[in-house]
């Protein structure tokens, strides 16, 4: 007999739009449940910066993120392929923490707040017949729980995904899908205040500073990069990468440290759909932002509130289902639409040498054209 559980909310995926919708629901007085396939702490490939946007937020949901003494970045450099460097200040900026701090953190927080946590549990199935049954496996058991709303924050791509055939799966732009990510925690001499934006043949490269000693350096290139080179990390790097003169003294004078790289594959930034099978998206499962534009973390934040809020309208019974669905598309678009499409737009500028030695080139000669594009990807506080 499988065993069954009942919720308000089932939350499926424990990152960071998943957490922040799980605290903010139990605060509001609901019975949610976490289904999270890793157990915490662990690394997620991301470039582990976060615009200021959110350091109120955070704070909100329980962080104390002025005790952690984190690096506040108000600097961007961006470098070419050739060596070309341009150098403007970031504003409002950002500060820089590990995923592996911060979820860890945040799940702490959802448990104290009696967030029913189950981890190294993976959803099978999610079901709706009015209500929905999430069906998963934990520790050899088959279990379901019901509950009276769901949000999926599964992040990139899931079997999830896969079972339900989401659209963006078959959508085909060689612009926008089949990329790999690679992070990498260092100990290098890189200035605490910047983050660095170095691109490379077919990619870019990210570096900042997060707790502690440690700098997180992250990049995204794609699949045929890595092919051409026997799909050797190193070697990629050694023979792509490092043709730009300040990623290649980064890669000589800095200390990896252990467990990494970090690596993922199949990564696209397609458009995909806000609601599915009544299921609100969060995060990565609602969107995937460039990462050149540098806010994916805060709007999985954002998503997640949003979601949050809007769930715990229709709990109460203010709004029907299809409202809270309406409202949940609108607002995300509201909020994000304009980012999203300006994202996709740069990436349209690093995709060769040339193309990103023109645009580092053009900065350096109309530096007063940074800021707008910046605040283009940057947004206000929530």
């Amino acid at each position: 007999m499988i065993e069954v559980t009942t919720y308000d909310t089932a939350i499926i995926g424990g990152g960071l739009a998943g957490l922040s919708a799980a605290i903010r629901l139990a605060g509001m007085g609901h019975q949610v449940v976490l289904i999270e396939k890793e157990k915490y702490p662990f690394h997620k490939v991301c470039g582990e910066y976060i615009g200021m946007e959110s350091w109120n937020y955070l704070n909100q949901l329980g962080l104390d993120l002025k005790g952690m003494v984190l690096p506040k970045i108000d600097q961007l450099q961006l470098t070419a392929p050739n060596g070309n460097s341009f150098l403007s200040s970031l504003r409002p900026g950002g500060f820089g923490i590990s995923r592996y701090l911060l979820d860890h953190a945040l799940m702490e927080i959802a448990k104290k707040m009696g967030v029913h946590i189950m981890q190294e549990t993976k959803a099978d199935a999610i079901d709706f017949d009015g209500k929905f049954r999430v069906s998963y496996n934990n520790e050899g058991v088959q279990k379901e729980c019901i509950s009276k709303t769901c949000v999926g924050s599964f992040g990139k791509r899931s079997n999830i995904d896969i079972k339900w055939k989401r659209a963006f799966l078959d959508q085909q732009d060689k612009r926008l899908e089949n990329f790999i990510g690679v992070k990498y925690h260092l100990q290098t001499s890189w200035p605490e205040n910047r983050i660095g934006l170095h691109n490379f043949e077919n990619g870019y490269c990210g570096i900042s500073k997060i707790e502690g000693d440690k700098y997180c350096l992250c990049y995204l290139t794609t699949a045929a990069n890595l092919k051409k080179e026997g799909n050797q990390i190193a070697q990629m790097e050694a023979n792509i990468l490092s043709r730009n003169p300040h990623l290649n003294s980064i890669f000589l004078n800095s200390k990896v440290e252990e467990s990494f790289p970090v690596t993922i594959s199949q990564v696209s930034f397609q458009s995909k759909t806000l609601v599915e099978n009544h299921v609100l998206m969060a995060g990565d499962a609602g969107g995937m932002i460039t990462p050149l534009c540098g806010n994916g973390m805060s709007i999985a934040l954002h998503t997640g509130k949003i979601a949050a809020d809007l769930t715990d309208v229709f709990l109460k019974g203010k709004i029907t289902r299809e409202e809270m669905e309406l409202k949940y598309r609108q607002e995300w678009q509201r909020k994000f639409g304009i980012r999203f499409r300006s994202g996709r737009v740069l990436q349209a500028f690093f995709g060769s040498n040339e193309k990103s030695n023109g645009f580092v080139g053009f900065f350096k000669q109309f530096p007063f054209l940074a800021q707008p594009i910046i605040r283009l990807t940057h947004g206000r506080s929530f």
